[in-house]
């Protein structure tokens, strides 16, 4: 399976909705800040330090790693329809070249018409028991998921969930007495720091690459939820999934995108921490979705202009543009204009590190925010809340309605329902089996089912629960509205 590309067009994402899926934040390595003393006697206002050398480490027993975990990492190939051309999976999903973002999906394949898709990617065993972990990207869309042992042994794969959100996917294979991995803590790795990733890149089995942690909180457009690692760790498609070890041999991150302008490694790779990951995969092993936390805020980055408009000295934090009603910041009483400075005593540098900082929060949790207002900061408090629950595409109750039609989809926010103009409807968040192969689309607003109106989950369940052999979608794209026969199987 092919990494997700970025490309050079990061300075056109200024703006994002915090703890969702489809929010963009512009990466902080882009924001300018304030410059760092050119030594330390400037920054102290006392006379220069004489110069001590830092003595090196060692090298890490990279060997070592790699045959302690080789039979531990997995790949994975999938069988699914090749989407039509202008789905998100082939071509351009943004239209065409003039659109800004246009470039994050070059090299991608294009896909003129439907047939059998084969793709590959990586993974690792979290569990003796067959639980794998992988990339959301890496199954998006698959019907049929193998999964590859070192010993090259293969099993079919049951997808337990897949979370967009934080592009992680869990896998059960039918097996026991597996080698698994050592999870580590990814909160403790640092800029610097060896590391090593496992993977298949273009399908070579077991191809290690080593490299260090070239920065940490990595935010990048469309992915505003996930902190991502940077490395410098050669990875490449394939390598989609695959783990990345610390030092001590322990998993601390989960391979997923590359910075590239001709499809391949070009010194910039990003990991999901797999503290995130293991949250993820832990809502998903336990209720078949995931839940994330909210605050209910679009935020930007302040640029010098900005700030010194707000009278800060320094251009840090996050500036509130719009505060969505009855959300968690509307009920704590954060205002556009707003300076997010600190959440939970933590500065606040830019915005996609607070977007990273509210992912790791759980819904429920209260916290204290301290922001700028009119030329002062204060302390608010707000207690986080929850995006609205996702029910997982092929979850793990596989004869429920849902399932059988391969839809994961959610009620419209108010916001969403006036946009689009309707009074109801329930958004696709994700789409696989019998409604893919329809045509259905992620995005698309399901109307009604033979004609009656959809308000609520529970009442798509029980309409296709009362069909056997085929109904009848309305679905607004767009602007424009079409049936969509489905068959059930």
């Amino acid at each position: 399976m092919q990494l997700r590309n970025r490309t050079l067009a990061w300075s056109a994402a200024g703006l994002f909705a915090v703890g969702t899926a489809t929010g963009l934040a512009a990466p902080s390595f882009l924001q300018s800040g304030p410059a760092a003393p050119a030594d330390s006697s400037a920054a102290s206002g006392g006379a220069a330090q004489p110069f001590q050398a830092i003595a090196p480490a060692a090298a890490p027993n990279y060997r070592a790693i790699v045959q302690r975990n080789q039979a531990a990492v997995v790949g994975i190939t999938t069988q699914g329809p090749t989407p039509t051309a202008g789905e998100f999976s082939g071509g351009n999903p943004l239209g065409g070249d003039d659109n800004p973002l246009s470039q994050f999906f070059r090299n991608m394949p294009n896909a003129p018409h439907r047939g059998i898709m084969h793709a590959q990617g990586s993974g690792f065993l979290v569990s003796s028991d067959g639980i794998v972990l992988t990339n959301a990207h890496v199954v998006d869309g698959a019907k049929e998921v193998m999964v590859k042992l070192s010993n090259h042994r293969e099993y079919k794969a049951k997808v337990l969930g897949a979370d967009k959100t934080s592009d992680i996917a869990v896998l059960k294979i039918d097996a026991r007495d597996l080698p698994s991995v050592h999870i580590g803590n990814s909160d403790q790795l640092s800029v610097g720091d060896y590391v090593l990733a496992i993977g298949e890149p273009f399908g070579l089995e077991e191809t290690a690459t080593a490299g260090i942690v070239s920065a940490k909180g990595r935010s990048l457009p469309g992915d505003g939820y996930v902190p991502f690692i940077q490395t410098d760790a050669a990875v490449n498609p394939g390598n989609s999934g695959g783990p990345l070890f610390d030092a001590s041999g322990s998993v601390v991150g989960i391979n997923a995108q590359i910075y590239t302008n001709s499809g391949g490694y070009q010194g910039v790779s990003f990991a999901i921490p797999i503290n995130l990951a293991m949250q993820v995969k832990d809502q998903i092993v336990k209720t078949g979705k995931v839940t994330h936390a909210r605050l209910g805020v679009e935020v930007q980055t302040l640029t010098q202009a900005l700030a010194d408009s707000f009278k800060m000295q320094v251009p840090n934090g996050a500036l509130v543009a719009k505060v969505e009603p009855d959300s968690a910041a509307d009920r704590a009483g954060l205002k556009a204009g707003d300076v997010i400075l600190k959440l939970n005593g933590t500065p606040i540098i830019d915005a996609g590190q607070l977007s990273a900082r509210v992912g790791e929060a759980a819904p429920g949790d209260k916290v204290a925010i301290e922001v700028w207002r009119d030329g002062k900061s204060t302390t608010i408090n707000a207690t986080i809340g929850t995006s609205t629950p996702v029910e997982v595409a092929d979850a793990r109750d596989g004869a429920s309605p849902q399932a059988r039609l391969g839809l994961a989809v959610r009620p419209l926010n108010p916001d969403e329902r006036k946009q689009a103009g309707i009074s109801g409807g329930l958004i696709v968040e994700d789409v696989q089996g019998r409604a893919a192969d329809a045509g259905i689309q992620p995005g698309d607003v399901v109307l009604s089912v033979d004609g009656t109106p959809v308000q609520s989950v529970g009442q798509l369940r029980k309409l296709v629960q009362d069909h056997d052999k085929q109904i009848a979608l309305l679905i607004q794209r767009g602007e424009n509205r079409l049936f969509i026969p489905v068959t059930l199987g």
